[in-house]
């Protein structure tokens, strides 16, 4: 007998409103694309879709207070939007760009960008490293991706200068730092924090381990673009 799953978009938990305001319909409908097309692109795993809210949109809208006004960001390996479109949801200010190698992700985070009516999403296709020199901000986020050291090592040069690097984790966040803190030393690491998001909506608040760096290493201009 086949294994039967949740396909019908859940309610909304009663904090989401704190955080989307006026745009709840927006985010409303970003759930329904991920339990809808983000399940059957394989974006999110059928078994996510009951907690859509809490473990992913939400989850990830909660960490807009990380980013200053007017702020731009990169999310690295941005998958299903996760957490740039959520976070241009709940903020209209931020100019954000999602950098993601997969084309039948490109293209569907393409198509939900557009059917959202987000003007503050750009979509990238490619790998972080591909873009240095190219592409750059003060604030790069990605979720669930690697390492801190690894993710660094893709995030720091994307850095426009000085800058800082939000990165959502788990309870791991303050292993991973002070396993990976000399490597992160070496790459111009001034700074380095756990913080708490979302604590009055969420019954387990995100945590995002918060790196400011001075990169030591420009970013390189060696890929010419014709």
């Amino acid at each position: 007998m086949d294994e039967e799953f949740v396909t019908e978009p859940p309610a909304a938990p009663s904090g989401a409103a704190a955080v989307f305001g006026d745009r709840m319909p927006t985010a409303h409908c970003f759930v329904e694309i991920l339990a809808d097309t983000g399940v059957s692109h394989g974006l999110i795993g059928p078994r996510e879709v009951p907690r859509l809210w809490e473990r992913h949109v939400l989850n990830c809208a909660v960490i807009e207070d990380a980013f200053p006004e007017d702020a731009k960001l990169i999310d690295v390996g941005s998958g299903a939007g996760l957490p740039g479109v959520a976070l241009a949801i709940a903020r209209l200010d931020l100019d954000v760009h999602l950098v993601e190698p997969m084309q039948r992700r490109t293209e569907w985070l393409t198509h939900t960008v557009a059917d959202l009516g987000l003007e503050n999403v750009t979509v990238h296709r490619g790998r972080a490293e591909e873009f240095v020199g190219v592409l750059s901000a003060p604030f790069v986020t990605a979720r669930a991706v690697a390492r801190i050291g690894k993710l660094a090592r893709w995030c720091v040069p994307l850095l426009s200068g000085p800058g800082t690097l939000v990165a959502m984790k788990g309870r791991s966040a303050h292993e991973e730092l002070e396993s990976d803190r000399r490597e992160l030393t070496k790459m111009g690491l001034v700074d380095a924090s756990v913080n708490e998001h979302g604590a009055t909506v969420l019954e387990e608040p995100t945590l995002t381990l918060d790196l400011a760096f001075t990169p030591k290493v420009r970013p390189s201009k060696k890929s010419k673009r014709h």
